[in-house]
């Protein structure tokens, strides 16, 4: 898990721990009922939304986004340029020896189909092909993290609804009026914190954890077409840092 998304959840649970010790008995905000409306009935709405296979394959999704070590884009910048002058002095076959060494799996495939011989366009369609379709699993990841981040807050009302409505059953016994209206607005606490501190930060960060593979992997097309054409080097670097920001092309001349 890289480190803003540790520090996030870290604090973020923190801070409302401390604020509900510091205001008195923590046990109030204990509620199993509450707890079983808003966690039960998101997963139930989320389950009716989207078929079972897509709701449990998410979870593996959200896992190799957070937990997962992408090469980051301008890291791939020098390996492809180093790949550019091998095969500029001993050919593009010289490479199926360093394929190996790339360290990164679809980096390591497009040299492959490089090496192979296979046509610029055939190799295009194949390695954008499997862009689509890494887009398409994630986009429906966070299709599903935003659903549970819009039921759970619903549920949560749902709940606070239903107490409410055992709180007023019973106004000729005062003293269940507290306990009523403690459990109504605990499912309300419970469907906020779970849609803003776990669901939609995840949609969030899974958003822009692809955004940058993509920009990765489009960036190693670049550079092996351009390699397969026979680009001089410091082509092909001029190529690949028009991917990246300028501070970026700074550092990665530095280097």
């Amino acid at each position: 898990m890289d480190i803003a998304t540790l520090v996030g959840l870290v604090s973020g649970i923190t801070l409302v721990l401390v604020s509900i010790i510091m205001g008195g008995n923590p046990t109030v905000f204990w509620s199993v009922p509450s707890l079983v409306v808003v966690m039960g009935g998101t997963l139930a709405a989320t389950l009716i939304n989207f078929p079972l296979g897509d709701v449990l394959s998410v979870l593996n999704t959200v896992r190799n986004a957070f937990f997962h070590k992408s090469n980051p884009p301008e890291s791939l910048i020098p390996k492809l340029v180093s790949f550019a002058t091998i095969a500029r002095r001993e050919g593009i076959l010289a490479l199926e020896s360093h394929a190996s060494e790339a360290g990164d799996e679809f980096l390591e495939k497009s040299v492959q189909l490089a090496v192979d011989g296979t046509a610029p366009e055939l190799i295009k369609d194949i390695l954008t092909t499997e862009l689509a379709f890494m887009e398409d699993r994630h986009a429906m990841g966070q299709a599903i993290l935003l659903a549970m981040g819009t039921f759970s807050p619903a549920f949560g009302m749902i709940g606070t609804l239903i107490g409410l409505v055992q709180m007023l059953a019973t106004l000729d016994d005062p003293s269940t009026i507290g306990e009523g209206m403690a459990i109504a607005l605990l499912t309300t606490l419970y469907g906020a914190l779970m849609a803003n501190v776990v669901f939609l930060p995840a949609a969030g960060k899974l958003k822009v954890r692809t955004s940058n593979e993509l920009l990765a992997k489009e960036l190693v097309i670049e550079g092996i077409l351009s390699i397969q054409s026979g680009d001089n080097p410091r082509v092909v670097e001029q190529k690949l840092k028009a991917f990246v920001s300028p501070a970026v092309r700074r550092q990665v001349s530095a280097a």
